[in-house]
């Protein structure tokens, strides 16, 4: 092999590396943030995310929930377990009683973290359902519907198919200079 034709796939070796890495580089990891909402009913819905880049957190999360409610009644300590919304959604193990609760959920893995809301747990008021709409998660962001963290995440899945056409665009490339530099040899290589 020649000089330049090692350069060429030094290079673009180096190139798809990069670009195949890049997820790996952008690791989750660090400080975590507890997101602690009453869910209308008995329970509470604490969502978890990493502080600095806002993704889900994927990790088991270890965590308890205490409460006092305004009464001078504790619940608690309890459990919080993976809830069937979503991965990085966390539920008590156990319902609160109907009340208002001063609530403080404390995790200790995959980081430490705390986080002290008030919540009123009762009954749900039946509000009548809406005519179901489809909605795309740029009209449901700017609704409400969806959070900023979702939309987020969204958009981070829509970047996919662009990683694909570069490493696709890198590939092309290489095939053509390989193409183009054994040409070339052929030709000096006739004289």
């Amino acid at each position: 092999m020649t000089k330049a034709l090692k350069y060429v796939f030094a290079v673009l070796l180096a190139g798809l590396a990069l670009t195949l890495g890049a997820p790996a580089a952008s690791a989750h990891g660090g400080p975590i943030k507890l997101e602690v909402i009453g869910d209308g009913d008995h329970n509470v819905n604490v969502l978890v995310t990493y502080k600095e880049d806002k993704h889900p957190v994927t990790e088991i999360v270890e965590a308890t929930l205490t409460a006092t409610a305004t009464d001078g009644r504790t619940f608690g300590p309890v459990p919080l377990r993976s809830a069937p919304e979503g991965q990085n959604v966390y539920r008590a193990a156990e319902p609160l009683p109907s009340g208002e609760w001063k609530v403080t959920v404390k995790a200790t893995e995959p980081a430490k973290a705390s986080k002290t809301v008030t919540v009123k747990a009762g009954a749900v008021d039946v509000v009548p359902e809406a005519p179901a709409t489809t909605l795309t998660p740029e009209k449901a962001a700017a609704t409400g519907l969806l959070s900023d963290r979702a939309a987020a995440q969204d958009a981070d899945d829509s970047g996919m198919p662009l990683k694909i056409g570069i490493i696709a665009v890198a590939a092309a490339i290489a095939v053509g200079a390989l193409i183009f530099i054994l040409r070339r040899r052929n030709l000096y290589a006739r004289r």
